[in-house]
């Protein structure tokens, strides 16, 4: 049994008469009669009664409409679905996120992939930049967002987002009183310091500023992710160095303000390799391309969490 002589067959039961079925198969009537009576043959059973004035459909055939439909039906579903995942409008994709991407960022694009690209399903892996930089390395994810890429021959990367540091600190401390901090009222302050292994990205930065500057912190906690350092800025155990981001994660007891001598600003990238046939890609790059993720720094440095 073939498609093929199946919906030859589709035809004529639906229209009871060859010629008329032989013009919507865009085809004469000897080659649709042969292709009816081949199914016959292959199935072992009359599907249609006819002669010289008319033609209707045996029990069997009856049944076998119905089920004729179905056939025809999934198989052009399967063959869209095809095209579908061909032009990358279907299909699946695993993306790494840093957790700070996580708070904004990363559910604004999944929003966007909702509407724009329905069929793709995604699987989300938080990790930190390194890690994702050997997930990609190892085929483990598809596409990930990043602090920092070193390795550009073998990986592409986009600049989606620019967002400035700024210093978090507990609402009561003296600080939060003025609408900037300086680098220097910094020194010997009790500070929350982002891990060398796993916030390296922020750790390098913070770092670099203070030796650069010749401020010394006390530093009292080193944590590997952003929300584990605001919230120890929260509990007033210190002051830190945060991305703007972070201001998701403001209550009561936080204030955030710009560093007044210095500009400090956190990029991410979004990585792919360039070997990843995966087809959904293409598609999912150029939505992000398209629709990209603005320079926060505007927006948040205004808001009324950051002037409290």
């Amino acid at each position: 049994m073939e498609l093929h002589q199946v919906r030859c067959f589709v035809a004529v039961a639906e229209e009871l008469h060859f010629g008329r079925a032989a013009a919507r198969m865009y085809m004469t009537q000897p080659p649709l009669s042969r292709q009816v009576q081949l199914l016959e043959r292959a199935l072992g059973i009359q599907l249609l009664e006819r002669n010289n004035r008319s033609v209707k459909l045996t029990a069997a055939g009856q049944g076998f409409l119905r089920d004729a439909r179905h056939i025809l039906a999934f198989s052009d579903q399967a063959a869209e679905g095809a095209r579908r995942l061909a032009r990358g409008e279907a299909g699946s994709l695993t993306l790494g996120f840093t957790a700070v991407s996580a708070y904004q960022m990363i559910p604004r694009l999944l929003a966007q992939a909702a509407e724009g690209l329905p069929g793709l399903q995604f699987t989300l892996k938080e990790m930190v930049s390194g890690a994702q930089l050997d997930a990609l390395a190892a085929h483990r994810i598809d596409v990930g967002f990043v602090r920092q890429v070193n390795d550009r021959d073998t990986l592409d990367a986009q600049l989606i987002s620019r967002e400035p540091l700024l210093v978090a600190l507990p609402h009561r401390h003296p600080l939060a009183g003025q609408d900037s901090v300086a680098v220097r009222d910094l020194d010997q302050q009790p500070f929350v310091m982002y891990a060398a292994d796993e916030g390296r990205y922020f750790y390098d930065c913070i770092a670099g500023l203070f030796a650069m500057t010749g401020v010394t912190p006390r530093y009292v906690y080193h944590l590997g992710q952003t929300h584990t350092v605001v919230s120890m800025v929260r509990a007033g155990l210190g002051v830190a160095i945060v991305p703007a981001s972070a201001m998701q994660l403001h209550g009561d007891n936080l204030a955030f303000r710009p560093l007044r001598d210095a500009e400090l600003h956190a990029e991410l990238y979004m990585v792919s390799r360039q070997d990843n046939d995966n087809p959904a890609l293409p598609a999912f790059k150029g939505l992000v391309q398209t629709a990209p993720v603005p320079d926060s720094g505007v927006d948040l440095c205004s808001s009324p969490a950051c002037r409290r």
